[in-house]
Formats: structure tokens, sequence, C-alpha cells
């Protein structure tokens, strides 16, 4: 028995970026876009959505029907009566589509298993249901993404990148793209490559850094400073100012965290992506306010004492590490 072809999709999770691919390949398979529609507000009338993908194709057997933030809009708590009645119109009207359409509903978030349209999935052949999670394992996808561009990443490099975009596919293909055509086809994208084309790869050394100092592990937060002056030929001055630089930052948001604010309030009051404000709240938690006060304070008085040559930059680094830790 030949298995039922859907006519009526749903795409729901927190992966976005593998959603907007797979919804890029319906595209692509259907080819005219005179036979594509797309809607992105989530308050489109349910009898809208039903007719254009009940359409007859033209010149082609299929047509593409794709609607953004409809289901978790009807679905959520308090919709109201007039929510309830368009459910109600796609319950009735999607198990009826013709087998030219295809119909699509993507959803950036998770939708619940009691939502009416899943319910309706699990009990009709023409319908289907994905949901795509974020990779748990960011190295391991960059890993295999690199290879849509074809060309090839060190281990090293790869956790690098994902270090700095975390979970954040869209903005790792896109580094990914810039990399591939840095080094060509066949190329390898190599850690320094990584950090010469990618924003905060620098800052995320900075950040390990200053996550060991929290922790009072000065044997590792020594060893990375020398790391970052010796194998990564960073220039000790420039290094010193990001590290100022972090703890500055540290400071205004254990500032801003003592103040009650979360992370949306300190990416917004410091000036911060959300990513980079997701990192510094983590970090700050290790120090109090008084002690990074005091720390900031205490940089400030060693990079005097550097510009007017009372010590060098070699030294007064590994004095500050020495007893911050």
């Amino acid at each position: 028995m030949s298995r039922t072809t859907p006519t009526f999709y749903v795409f729901h999770g927190e992966d976005e970026f593998t959603i907007r691919e797979v919804v890029q390949d319906f595209k692509q398979k259907i080819g005219d876009a005179i036979n594509i529609r797309e809607f992105d507000d989530p308050k489109t009338p349910a009898a809208v959505i039903l007719s254009e993908a009940q359409q007859i194709p033209f010149l082609a057997d299929r047509r593409l029907v794709v609607v953004y933030g409809m289901l978790s809009f009807l679905g959520k708590r308090g919709a109201g009566a007039a929510a309830k009645e368009e459910l109600e119109r796609l319950l009735t009207g999607l198990p009826l589509l013709p087998d030219s359409a295809r119909l699509v509903f993507v959803e950036n978030t998770t939708l619940s298993d009691s939502h009416p349209i899943l319910q309706l999935i699990h009990q009709t052949p023409t319908g289907y249901v994905k949901k795509y999670d974020v990779p748990k394992n960011p190295v391991a996808w960059i890993q295999k993404h690199v290879q849509t561009y074809d060309v090839k990443i060190e281990p090293q490099a790869a956790q690098a990148l994902a270090s700095v975009i975390g979970n954040d596919l869209r903005r790792a293909d896109a580094e990914l793209d810039k990399m591939a055509a840095f080094v060509g086809i066949g190329g390898t994208i190599t850690e320094r490559v990584v950090a010469l084309l990618t924003p905060y790869v620098g800052e995320a050394d900075i950040f390990e850094m200053v996550d060991a100092i929290g922790r009072r592990d000065g044997y590792r937060a020594m060893t990375l400073l020398h790391h970052k002056i010796e194998h990564d030929e960073q220039d000790p001055m420039q290094l010193f100012g990001m590290i100022i630089r972090q703890f500055r930052l540290l400071l205004l948001t254990r500032e801003v965290m003592d103040e009650g604010g979360n992370v949306a309030s300190v990416a917004n009051q410091i000036g911060q992506k959300s990513f980079v404000a997701k990192k510094l709240v983590q970090q700050a938690r290790n120090f109090s306010l008084q002690q990074l006060e005091a720390i900031y304070f205490h940089l400030l008085d060693t990079d005097i004492a550097v510009k007017s040559g009372k010590v060098d930059i070699h030294t007064a680094l590994d004095l500050f590490v020495g007893s911050i830790t």
C-alpha cells in the first residue's frame, strides 16, 4: 500500500535556521513563483489560507502556501472566540485539501502536543508535523554544515566559532559562508581564520580567562594569558585593553543585576547583543559589585603604571592575574 502524500505540514521548534532551509527546499521544488504564496500575518483569515491552497496550480502539479506564526497565535491562551472559530475552519478544511496543495505552517516556537492542529495530524494521513530543536552540540553541527560550502574546518576552529555564536545557527551559517569564500573551495578554515574574520572571537578568549579568574583558578587563567601572547601573538597592550573592557562590562552588568535586571535589561542598558549579555550575566555571578569595583580600579591604576613606565606590560599582566586569583 503506497504512502499518502501530505497536503498540509507543520514545522515548529526553536531551530529557526533549519526550518527556513526546509521551506526554501519546498520553494525550489515548486519552482515558478506564480505557484507560491506566503502569509506573514498570523491574523490572516483561515478562509483565505484554505482558498489559496485549494487553487489549481498554473501549468504545474503543486501549489505551495506558507503561513508564518498562525498556529501559535490561534492556540495561545486567551485567544478568544474568534480564534477558536478560525481553528475550527482549519480543522474542517485541512483534511479536504486537494492533492495539489502543499500548505505549510511555520512556527519558530514549539507547539504543545495538545494543539488542535497537531491532534488533527495524528488522525489524518494527509497531515505531517516535524519539530526542529536547536542542536545540543553546535561544534558537531558546524563541522557537518561547513561541508555544504565544499571546505573543511579544523576542530579548534569549529570550537572557537561555537564559543561565540552558541546555538545561533543562522549566524553560524553567515560566518561559515564568509570564511568559506575567504579560504576558497577545498580550503580549510583554521582557528586563525576564525579569529581574523569573526567578531568577538578574541573576546571569547577573554571570557574564558575571566571565567578562570572568577573560579580563582590562577593556573588556568595564567595559561590562557600566555597562550594569547605567545601562541596567538596577541599584542600585550591590546590584550590588556580587552581585559579592562571586559571588567568594565562586568561591573556595569553587576549593577544592572543588583537592581533586579535580567539578560534583556543588561543587553539594553549596556548596549550589547543578547548572546554577549547572557555570557556577561553568567560571569558576573562569580563576583560581587564591590569585588568588580576593586578589580576595575586596580586595572586602571595598573594602566597608568604601564603607560608611565613604572612597570612593563608583561609583568603587569602576570601580577594582575596572580593578585586576583
